[in-house]
């Protein structure tokens, strides 16, 4: 009897296991490039006015960067974070070569230290409950590429890429 106990035990255990094992897989899926993806998105209706964001990148006179963060048709609301979504209103994400920083809840951040090399700066507007907001299945956001040299810790604006322009 204590042999067929143990035997389920194992059993049990091993399923559970494998279960658990597949549900942390399936968690965070993956872009085709490998980056996590963890908002769902929001159709902005070709009815409203669309929010707008414009990302622009000022070398700071002593060291890093001062990223600005225009937006159109859309309010920062810090207060409202986890609440019901509401079109055209919530905060914005920040992401460095693919990588979420932080959430942003004002027009201005200032940014420290970056890699050598070309440094992809990316905002995304989202709605108080994260959900990327979208024109036409195309996150809305505006991408800047800082690039970085070894011998001038400063760095420049490379280029602009702004896919829902002002």
């Amino acid at each position: 009897m204590k042999n067929k106990s143990l035997v389920a035990v194992l059993g049990l255990s091993c399923f559970s296991l494998i279960c658990l094992t597949s549900c942390l897989a399936n968690a965070s899926p993956k872009t085709d490039k490998g980056k996590h993806h963890h908002h769902k998105q929001v159709e902005i209706p070709a009815t409203q006015d669309a929010p707008k964001v414009d990302l622009i990148v000022h070398k700071d006179t002593i060291k890093g960067w001062n990223l600005e963060i225009k937006v159109a048709n859309f309010k920062f609301a810090p207060e409202r974070i986890n609440k019901n979504s509401v079109l055209n209103e919530g905060h914005a994400h920040l992401f460095i070569n693919g990588k979420k920083i932080t959430r942003l809840y004002s027009s201005w951040y200032y940014l420290n230290n970056l890699e050598p090399g070309n440094n992809e700066i990316s905002v995304t507007l989202n709605t108080n409950k994260h959900e990327d907001l979208a024109i036409g299945g195309k996150v809305i956001k505006d991408t800047e590429v800082i690039q970085v040299t070894t011998d001038k810790p400063q760095g420049h604006k490379k280029h602009h890429n702004n896919e829902h322009q002002m």
